[in-house]
């Protein structure tokens, strides 16, 4: 009986009481009766305010009849809502805040954001409260709209870097390169429908599945009252998204393959190598090796580019992994002499050969690459402004404390 009374009067709490992720000074974070979780990042370096809404979609979520839409749907974020009917209107509300807007679609993530002064955050929350619940769709403005989004990926074609990741992914992920392939397909652009973005929104766009961040010259308790009142009659779907639209799970690669691909407006050759890498649901160790690794080897004093850059076989040898968590990929980006493909084919080949052995790092190289991470991640947050976006990538692809 005692039990339930403690539940009754936790239903009746502004924020669910749950358990409290490991986040850094002046984190604050809450969740709400719809699931909606809020984190509040006190910053006061300038009188501004940053808000950013996260959804767990994006390419991952895509089979190959929605390849590109996730994308297409952020740009439509930004045309018209319920409370701005137009884009005149909301591009007009933009200028009356003072605010600069953005958004991006990635992998595993699709986010707004707005920066604006702090007096202005009661004002842009109900901003972005309108229109992350109640866009309008016109097929007037997606004729306008999907022109813009396909131009972005004529532009990106026209990049042979590009071209060689894109035969690159095909060949990585198969049948389901549609769910790392952000930018999509020309075809689907084309065709999109206003239908096809309610399908999305009534798919993923939903409280339980969002990260609602404030981050700046704000005081958290405030925020967070805020953010109740505007957001708080939101209704919660009612499933995980994720689990009632699974992600299927990527085939491993059952041989090694080696291609060439040419292109006419290449000035310089590329060279790529990829691996189905470790993701943050299995393997969250590895996932930390892999980043530790790239560091070292990206040292002037590493034996990779002492081999590589140092011997003239290459002006530039790279190694990445990125955090995901659905395989996140690692791969290697060479700009070889073009005068040595075959001897800097063979070295690299030598080179990752030799990736295990003991020796094939000292333990201050190994004590010098975490200070760079270190360092990366300090000068990184300098900027208040970028603080949800660094926030909500972990979010969706790992977890806060990650």
């Amino acid at each position: 009986m005692k039990r339930n009374k403690l539940l009754l009067l936790t239903l009746l709490l502004p924020f669910i009481a749950a358990a409290q992720p490991r986040l850094p000074k002046d984190y604050y974070w809450e969740k709400m009766p719809n699931g909606l979780e809020v984190v509040v990042i006190e910053n006061s370096k300038v009188p501004l305010a940053t808000i950013e809404i996260a959804v767990k979609n994006g390419a991952y979520t895509e089979g190959p009849e929605f390849s590109g839409l996730s994308h297409l749907f952020e740009h439509m974020f930004f045309k018209a809502n319920r409370d701005y009917p137009n884009q005149e209107k909301f591009l007009k509300r933009t200028q009356e805040l003072g605010a600069i807007w953005n958004g991006t679609t990635a992998e595993e993530r699709v986010n707004y954001f707005f920066t604006f002064n702090k007096d202005s955050l009661d004002a842009g929350l109900k901003f972005m409260n309108a229109a992350i619940r109640f866009p309008i769709y016109r097929t007037e403005d997606m004729q306008k709209e999907r022109p813009v989004v396909d131009g972005e990926f004529q532009r990106a074609e026209s990049d042979p870097g590009f071209q060689i990741w894109y035969e690159c992914q095909k060949k990585l992920w198969g049948d389901l390169v549609t769910r790392k392939n952000p930018i999509g397909d020309h075809n689907i652009i084309n065709t999109a429908t206003p239908e096809k973005m309610m399908t999305i929104k009534n798919k993923y766009y939903f409280p339980n599945n969002s990260l609602l961040t404030i981050c700046g010259d704000v005081k958290h308790e405030e925020a967070f009252a805020l953010a109740n009142t505007i957001f708080g009659d939101w209704a919660n779907s009612g499933f995980n998204p994720i689990e009632k639209y699974p992600i299927p799970e990527f085939s491993p690669l059952k041989s090694t393959e080696y291609f060439v691909r040419e292109s006419p407006i290449a000035l310089t050759p590329y060279v790529n190598y990829w691996w189905q890498g470790p993701d943050t649901r299995h393997d969250s160790r590895s996932t930390i090796a892999a980043d530790v690794f790239s560091a070292i080897v990206g040292m002037n004093s590493s034996k990779w580019q002492q081999a590589l850059v140092d011997k003239g076989l290459a002006t530039f040898a790279g190694v990445g992994y990125q955090t995901q968590k659905y395989t996140g990929p690692i791969s290697i980006f060479v700009v070889p002499n073009p005068n040595k493909l075959r001897e800097c084919h063979q070295e690299i080949v030598k080179q990752i050969g030799m990736w295990s052995q003991q020796d094939y790092f000292t333990d201050e190289q190994l004590r010098d690459a975490k200070e760079i991470i270190r360092r990366n991640d300090i000068r990184n947050k300098e900027k208040p402004s970028s603080l949800p976006s660094q926030l909500s990538y972990l979010w969706c692809s790992a977890t806060p404390e990650y």
